[in-house]
Protein backbone atom coordinates (compact mmCIF):
# COMPACT_ATOMS: atom_id res chain seq x y z
CA UNK A 1 0.00 0.00 0.00
CA UNK A 2 2.74 2.39 0.74
CA UNK A 3 4.93 2.00 -2.49
CA UNK A 4 1.66 2.48 -4.32
CA UNK A 5 0.47 5.63 -2.72
CA UNK A 6 4.01 6.99 -2.91
CA UNK A 7 3.35 6.46 -6.86
CA UNK A 8 0.24 8.02 -7.05
CA UNK A 9 1.67 11.30 -5.86
CA UNK A 10 3.12 11.29 -8.92
CA UNK A 11 0.15 11.18 -10.67
CA UNK A 12 -1.98 13.97 -9.49
CA UNK A 13 -3.73 12.29 -6.12
CA UNK A 14 -0.76 14.05 -3.83
CA UNK A 15 -3.15 12.90 -0.43
CA UNK A 16 -4.69 9.41 -1.53
CA UNK A 17 -3.82 6.51 0.40
CA UNK A 18 -4.03 3.20 -0.56
CA UNK A 19 -4.95 0.11 1.73
CA UNK A 20 -5.02 -3.81 1.30
CA UNK A 21 -7.29 -5.98 3.07
CA UNK A 22 -6.34 -9.92 2.71
CA UNK A 23 -9.18 -11.78 4.14
CA UNK A 24 -8.82 -15.73 4.21
CA UNK A 25 -11.82 -17.69 2.58
CA UNK A 26 -12.25 -21.08 1.49
CA UNK A 27 -9.66 -22.62 -0.99
CA UNK A 28 -11.45 -22.17 -4.92
CA UNK A 29 -10.41 -22.19 -8.22
CA UNK A 30 -9.74 -18.06 -7.79
CA UNK A 31 -7.14 -18.59 -4.87
CA UNK A 32 -8.27 -19.05 -1.25
CA UNK A 33 -7.58 -15.42 0.01
CA UNK A 34 -10.11 -12.46 -1.40
CA UNK A 35 -8.16 -9.23 -1.54
CA UNK A 36 -9.52 -5.66 -1.40
CA UNK A 37 -7.71 -2.30 -2.48
CA UNK A 38 -9.20 0.39 -0.72
CA UNK A 39 -8.01 3.95 -1.85
CA UNK A 40 -8.97 7.05 0.68
CA UNK A 41 -8.65 10.20 -2.46
CA UNK A 42 -8.75 12.82 0.37
CA UNK A 43 -7.62 13.64 3.61
CA UNK A 44 -10.79 12.91 5.50
CA UNK A 45 -11.84 10.17 3.39
CA UNK A 46 -12.86 6.28 4.50
CA UNK A 47 -10.83 4.34 2.50
CA UNK A 48 -13.16 2.60 0.70
CA UNK A 49 -12.79 -0.44 -2.19
CA UNK A 50 -11.36 0.58 -5.62
CA UNK A 51 -14.25 -1.33 -7.41
CA UNK A 52 -17.09 0.47 -5.83
CA UNK A 53 -15.82 4.17 -4.49
CA UNK A 54 -13.49 5.21 -6.92
CA UNK A 55 -13.61 7.30 -9.91
CA UNK A 56 -12.73 6.77 -13.29
CA UNK A 57 -9.92 8.67 -13.40
CA UNK A 58 -9.23 7.53 -9.87
CA UNK A 59 -9.14 3.79 -10.75
CA UNK A 60 -7.29 4.52 -14.21
CA UNK A 61 -4.34 6.29 -11.99
CA UNK A 62 -4.43 3.47 -9.11
CA UNK A 63 -4.35 0.47 -11.31
CA UNK A 64 -1.39 2.31 -13.22
CA UNK A 65 0.50 3.09 -9.71
CA UNK A 66 -0.30 -0.70 -8.95
CA UNK A 67 2.14 -1.62 -12.16
CA UNK A 68 4.61 0.48 -11.58
CA UNK A 69 4.94 -0.45 -8.37
CA UNK A 70 5.18 -4.34 -9.81
CA UNK A 71 7.25 -3.22 -12.41
CA UNK A 72 10.06 -2.21 -10.23
CA UNK A 73 10.85 -5.45 -8.61
CA UNK A 74 9.32 -8.00 -10.83
CA UNK A 75 9.80 -6.70 -14.89
CA UNK A 76 6.67 -7.55 -17.02
CA UNK A 77 7.79 -8.00 -20.80
CA UNK A 78 4.76 -5.77 -22.02
CA UNK A 79 1.89 -3.84 -20.50
CA UNK A 80 -0.61 -3.27 -21.94
CA UNK A 81 -3.18 -0.38 -21.32
CA UNK A 82 -6.49 0.49 -22.88
CA UNK A 83 -7.75 3.99 -22.01
CA UNK A 84 -5.63 4.25 -18.25
CA UNK A 85 -6.07 8.08 -18.82
CA UNK A 86 -9.83 7.62 -18.58
CA UNK A 87 -11.69 10.57 -16.45
CA UNK A 88 -8.19 12.51 -16.29
CA UNK A 89 -6.60 15.30 -18.19
CA UNK A 90 -4.23 18.21 -17.88
CA UNK A 91 -1.51 17.86 -15.63
CA UNK A 92 -2.97 14.42 -14.68
CA UNK A 93 -2.20 13.32 -18.21
CA UNK A 94 0.66 14.67 -18.45
CA UNK A 95 1.68 12.87 -15.40
CA UNK A 96 0.17 9.63 -16.62
CA UNK A 97 2.24 9.58 -19.80
CA UNK A 98 5.67 10.03 -17.99
CA UNK A 99 4.87 7.22 -15.66
CA UNK A 100 4.25 4.94 -18.94
CA UNK A 101 7.46 6.29 -20.70
CA UNK A 102 9.02 4.77 -17.16
CA UNK A 103 7.51 1.79 -17.65
CA UNK A 104 9.02 1.55 -20.82
CA UNK A 105 12.51 1.98 -20.20
CA UNK A 106 11.64 -1.87 -18.83
CA UNK A 107 8.77 -3.39 -20.64
CA UNK A 108 6.96 -2.78 -23.73
CA UNK A 109 3.91 -1.03 -23.34
CA UNK A 110 0.96 -0.62 -25.36
CA UNK A 111 -1.78 1.88 -24.57
CA UNK A 112 -4.72 3.10 -26.47
CA UNK A 113 -5.11 7.12 -25.81
CA UNK A 114 -7.55 9.66 -26.99
CA UNK A 115 -4.98 12.29 -24.81
CA UNK A 116 -2.30 14.07 -26.94
CA UNK A 117 -0.55 14.76 -23.39
CA UNK A 118 -0.26 11.18 -22.65
CA UNK A 119 0.38 10.17 -26.56
CA UNK A 120 3.10 12.44 -26.79
CA UNK A 121 5.39 10.51 -24.57
CA UNK A 122 5.12 7.78 -27.03
CA UNK A 123 8.46 6.47 -28.53
CA UNK A 124 5.85 4.94 -31.17
CA UNK A 125 2.82 6.55 -32.02
CA UNK A 126 0.34 4.77 -33.77
CA UNK A 127 -3.12 5.49 -35.59
CA UNK A 128 -5.89 3.44 -35.22
CA UNK A 129 -8.87 4.21 -38.02
CA UNK A 130 -12.16 1.90 -38.17
CA UNK A 131 -13.51 2.12 -41.57
CA UNK A 132 -16.44 -0.01 -42.68
CA UNK A 133 -19.45 0.11 -45.29
CA UNK A 134 -22.48 -0.91 -43.29
CA UNK A 135 -22.28 -4.93 -43.34
CA UNK A 136 -18.06 -4.83 -42.09
CA UNK A 137 -15.55 -2.63 -40.36
CA UNK A 138 -12.30 -2.83 -41.00
CA UNK A 139 -9.06 -1.11 -39.08
CA UNK A 140 -5.60 0.20 -40.34
CA UNK A 141 -2.83 0.88 -38.60
CA UNK A 142 -0.32 3.61 -39.50
CA UNK A 143 2.81 4.66 -37.69
CA UNK A 144 3.36 8.46 -36.92
CA UNK A 145 6.07 10.76 -37.32
CA UNK A 146 7.41 14.24 -37.94
CA UNK A 147 4.07 16.29 -39.16
CA UNK A 148 2.11 13.56 -39.55
CA UNK A 149 2.39 12.97 -35.96
CA UNK A 150 2.05 16.83 -34.97
CA UNK A 151 -1.33 16.82 -36.78
CA UNK A 152 -2.33 13.97 -35.11
CA UNK A 153 -1.15 15.52 -31.86
CA UNK A 154 -3.23 19.03 -32.57
CA UNK A 155 -6.38 16.49 -33.69
CA UNK A 156 -6.31 15.15 -30.17
CA UNK A 157 -5.67 18.13 -28.97
CA UNK A 158 -8.97 20.07 -30.42
CA UNK A 159 -10.82 18.38 -33.22
CA UNK A 160 -8.85 20.30 -35.89
CA UNK A 161 -5.95 18.79 -37.55
CA UNK A 162 -4.48 21.86 -39.10
CA UNK A 163 -5.40 24.78 -36.04
CA UNK A 164 -1.94 26.83 -35.99
CA UNK A 165 -2.81 27.05 -32.22
CA UNK A 166 -3.38 23.37 -31.21
CA UNK A 167 0.10 22.19 -33.65
CA UNK A 168 1.79 24.93 -31.48
CA UNK A 169 0.90 22.95 -28.60
CA UNK A 170 0.92 19.63 -29.87
CA UNK A 171 4.89 20.49 -30.61
CA UNK A 172 5.14 21.99 -26.94
CA UNK A 173 3.69 18.37 -25.67
CA UNK A 174 6.04 16.61 -27.98
CA UNK A 175 9.16 18.79 -26.62
CA UNK A 176 7.94 17.65 -23.12
CA UNK A 177 7.76 13.96 -24.05
CA UNK A 178 11.28 13.80 -25.37
CA UNK A 179 10.89 14.36 -29.08
CA UNK A 180 12.03 17.45 -31.05
CA UNK A 181 10.78 18.30 -34.11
Amino acid sequence: GSAVTEELRHLALPDARVEVTVMPGAESVAGRDEVTILLAPHPGAEPRPVARGASGGELSRVMLAIEVVIAQSDPVPTFVFDEVDAGIGGAAAIEVGRRLAQLAKTSQVIAVTHLAQVAAFAGNHLSVVKSGDGSVTASSVRRLAGEEREAEMARLLSGLADSATALEHARELLSLGGHNH
